[in-house]
């Protein structure tokens, strides 16, 4: 992995507890990068931030480092008061001429949860930043509470309605809980907005909405948002509901990272198989995704590719979460080498060493094009972004040239690059009786129909 994505602060110059530091290091992590260095020290110092920065390139970590030492301070004020015991008594019990004052009774004081909230827009991004905060608060007595829809409905309700200090989830199910009682939001010390423009982009805004006016006041918790984009609804939400944020933007040069090696070649339809069959025998990945637009096309590639020898799987939305997770899981430990996926997954998953990302199909949004390609070429990594211009999605290309600021340099095709394919074979449909119910009743007088004259 290369390092020219990170600056020269460490974590260690930063106004971060003993403890974290030691999380960090841990973690092997050791020097910020950009988007760390810029809005760690505010959001340290209690100032709200909406942060911009490209996929991958640390959000997560900067915004729970912030969450953690946020509420290891509050610990720490919390717990000052009975230090010495001094604080219980008027100062008038130290004056000998004073008329003495009974002694102030010492209150059992209840610690109020939750104490943070981070939303995401997707399951995934949710499972990736819970996992993310496990490992950087090993040495942290803080709690957790994983909510997000589509499994584990009853398991996520017990979880939440014990003190946890911090919920990660989705808006959905976690409106859902707290319109049940489950837990309250009256108490909330920090409020994280992860991915705000796909919040956008996926219809929760009012969601979001109802979560953040249900929150104490914007200048009573610390709040912190970040977005790839931000955009004019993005600065104006941010404005709404958080305390004078400061905006911090990590410019770049390019839409899309530098790291990522783009190429594109343009087949007719009946060469894309072979094509893409060809060139994953010359590259051989050890762990790629391969981008359709279409749940039907990743199920016929994911058996194409399986009949020539591949070890893959299809991922679309409506895929079962837990069968999902299985999939994913199988793919980050080598078992699966090829992740073949819809836009589903062009969002959220966070996923280590990904060399190459192919797009099968050009995406027909230019945006999904950067969200795509940057499942490669992840903190501070290389990878390589191959596309197909394909008959059906060509028109895609110049709008995504446009975007990015750039052409994409397409490649011939030479004949040795189209390689055999074996076809999968196909199971023989099965006949099934009809169930009795649904047979029409017996007529034992009904005429036999009479043979048609017609040839």
């Amino acid at each position: 992995m290369q390092k020219n994505h990170l600056t020269e602060t460490r974590f260690s110059n930063l106004e971060l507890s003993d403890t974290l530091i030691l999380s960090l290091k841990d973690a092997g992590f050791h020097q910020c990068t950009p988007i760390q260095e810029k809005t760690l020290p505010l959001a340290l110092r209690g100032k709200d931030v909406a942060g911009q920065a490209q996929t991958g390139t640390g959000k997560t970590a900067a915004f729970l480092l912030a969450t953690f030492q946020h509420l290891i301070n509050d610990d720490n004020d919390w717990d000052e008061d009975d230090d010495d015991g001094f604080d219980d008594f008027e100062d008038a019990d130290f004056d000998e001429t004073a008329e003495k004052k009974p002694a102030k009774p010492i209150q059992n004081k209840a610690r109020q949860y939750p104490r943070a909230l981070v939303l995401a827009p997707t399951r995934e991004l949710a499972i990736q930043i819970h996992k993310d905060a496990l490992l950087l608060s090993k040495r942290l007595n803080f709690s957790f509470a994983l909510i997000y829809g589509g499994t584990d409905y009853q398991k996520q309700l017990t979880r939440i309605k014990t003190n946890v200090d911090i919920i990660i989830g989705t808006p959905g199910r976690i409106i859902d809980f707290y319109k049940q009682g489950a837990f309250t939001l009256n108490h909330i010390e920090v409020m994280v907005l992860d991915e705000a423009d796909r919040m956008f982009d996926l219809g929760f805004i009012k969601d979001i909405r109802y979560l953040l006016r249900r929150m104490p006041p914007p200048d009573q918790r610390l709040n912190m948002l970040f977005s790839a984009t931000l955009s004019y609804k993005v600065t104006e939400l941010a404005y709404e509901h958080m305390n004078n944020p400061v905006l911090v933007k990590i410019e770049t040069e390019e839409v899309t990272s530098k790291a990522i090696k783009q190429s594109a070649y343009c087949p007719a339809n009946d060469q894309k198989l072979p094509l893409l069959i060809g060139i994953l025998n010359q590259h051989k990945p050890q762990r790629s995704i391969i981008f359709v637009n279409t749940k039907r096309c990743a199920e016929e590639l994911d058996a194409t590719l399986n009949a020539n020898g591949f070890k893959t799987a299809a991922l679309s939305g409506d895929v079962p979460q837990e069968k999902r997770q299985k999939l994913l899981a199988s793919f980050q430990q080598n078992e699966i080498s090829l992740l073949i996926a819809t836009d589903v997954a062009a969002r959220g998953l966070h996923i280590p060493d990904v060399s190459h990302v192919f797009n099968y199909d050009l995406p027909q949004d230019v945006e999904d094009y950067v969200h795509r390609i940057g499942r490669t070429a992840r903190f501070g990594a290389s990878g390589e972004a191959i596309s197909f211009i394909c008959e059906e999605y060509a028109y895609s290309m110049p709008d995504i040239e446009e975007y990015i600021g750039q052409k994409i340099p397409v490649g011939a095709i030479p004949a040795e690059l189209l390689a055999d394919v074996i076809k999968p074979e196909r199971k023989p449909r099965e006949f099934k009786p009809a169930p009795r119910g649904k047979r029409p009743p017996h007529n034992p007088n009904r005429k036999p129909k009479a043979p048609s004259l017609t040839p």
